[in-house]
């Protein structure tokens, strides 16, 4: 799959979760018809005109450096697993509370059908805040990738049980010509030596089995000491205390990605602080 190479799916080696299966196939037919409407040669354009970029792989540096919890705090409406989360649903002022608590980025879910979300949900998070911004979506093709530098990302998640090696390497290429930053997620062990072979520095390890959707943090206990000094494991899922956020940290996850405990909580800032403060 090259960046103009048609819009035919391709899929990884081992057999998807039947829930995974489904999102993937939806979306490849997504961006069949998105891509029809403005032609990729037009989106790149778009990517090449967006604003500057935010340090998304600094950010984390940053706040570990000084001695806190890398947070990625998430926006997201709703999940296939929880269904609507949060009500009313205000990116603008959750980006702002999370930029208060001490957040180092954001992320953002995009997702039309599974998760509720909007690339407006990303830009008015952006101008509410100087965080840099995740795109969290099921990015499948080049075309995707250009439209998540113009819709104003700084990061872009590829999901390596979604993908072949070969997808993985072309769209961490893209990525790297538009200075995206790539946040790399795996699931096993296996996943991470895939993973390994792209040049990202950061590895998400997702807590939750997506056969199951059951969640396990002891997942990223189990892998993050196999992931190399020169990279940054992140956990996801499943992180909703203290003592939590505490025990990622001492697999060597000093950065973590939460959501949905954040957003089910009547006060977003003081939650998200309470896990920058963990560490």
């Amino acid at each position: 799959m090259n960046v103009s190479a048609p819009i035919t799916p391709a899929l990884p080696d081992t057999v998807l979760p039947d829930t995974l299966a489904r999102i993937i196939e939806g979306k490849w037919q997504e961006v069949r018809e998105r891509s029809a409407s403005v032609p990729q040669h037009e989106m790149e354009k778009r990517a090449r005109d967006a604003k500057p970029m935010r340090d998304f792989t600094g950010a984390l540096c940053s706040a570990v450096a000084e001695g806190r919890i890398g947070l990625i705090a998430e926006i997201k409406h709703a999940s296939p697993s929880g269904g609507v989360i949060r009500e009313p649903f205000e990116p603008a002022a959750l980006a702002a509370s999370y930029e208060a608590a001490g957040a180092a980025c954001l992320s953002v879910l995009t997702d039309v059908e599974w998760f509720q979300g909007a690339t407006a949900h990303l830009t008015a998070a952006r101008a509410a805040c100087k965080l840099p911004v995740l795109r969290k979506d099921f990015i499948i093709h080049p075309w995707q990738v250009f439209e998540s530098r113009a819709m104003g990302a700084d990061a872009i998640l590829l999901i390596m049980a979604a993908l072949t090696d070969t997808q993985a390497d072309e769209l961490e290429e893209v990525a790297r010509s538009l200075d995206l930053a790539v946040l790399v997620e795996v699931h096993d062990q296996r996943e991470l030596e895939r993973a390994l072979g792209l040049e990202t520095r950061l590895v998400g390890i997702n807590n939750r089995d997506l056969k199951t959707l059951v969640t396990d943090i002891a997942v990223t206990e189990q892998l993050a000491p196999l992931v190399p000094a020169d990279r940054i494991p992140v956990a996801e899922s499943g992180i909703r205390t203290p003592d939590d956020v505490r025990r990622m940290s001492a697999a060597g996850a000093r950065c973590i990605l939460v959501g949905e405990h954040l957003l089910r909580q009547p006060d977003v800032e003081a939650a998200a602080r309470a896990m920058v403060q963990a560490g």
